[in-house]
């Protein structure tokens, strides 16, 4: 397993999302373009970025402050990602972690995508992809 948000496990999580029709193709089906960041609530800088165009993920990796800006970036403490990546989250799941602030979305609009599901089962979904590649802690 590769450390969590490093550019091996992005890669993996991306693999993960282009080979899951429940994500890509669903997104795809509504032309879903986006650049999501990912990281830790107490840091300044994300760790990863996620880049999807079309519903697939074109390019992931480790954070440079030479990437393109965010339309999502959801970050939280290492021990609740690790707690999802290890044991997954559902929809409620997931909306109590957002409710109690466990995971907080400093650019995007988390409510508003939670009333379209055509893009809320797929974001669910993967939380799910990051269950199956796993993830080593942080050095």
């Amino acid at each position: 397993m590769a450390q969590l948000f490093s550019a091996d496990w992005m890669n993996e999580l991306k693999d993960a999302w282009n080979n899951e029709p429940e994500v890509c193709e669903k997104l795809a089906e509504i032309g879903f373009d986006s650049v999501i960041y990912c990281g830790f609530k107490n840091e300044d800088n994300p760790r990863g970025i996620f880049v999807v165009e079309k519903g697939t993920c074109v390019r992931a990796g480790a954070w440079t402050a030479g990437d393109p800006e965010a339309n999502w970036d959801m970050r939280a403490d290492l021990k609740d990602w690790l707690k999802w990546v290890e044991n997954g989250i559902g929809m409620a799941g997931m909306g109590i972690a957002f409710a109690t602030g466990k995971l907080k979305f400093k650019v995007g609009d988390y409510k508003g995508m939670l009333k379209d599901p055509r893009m809320a089962n797929p974001f669910v979904k993967s939380f799910g992809l990051m269950q199956l590649i796993g993830a080593d802690e942080l050095a």
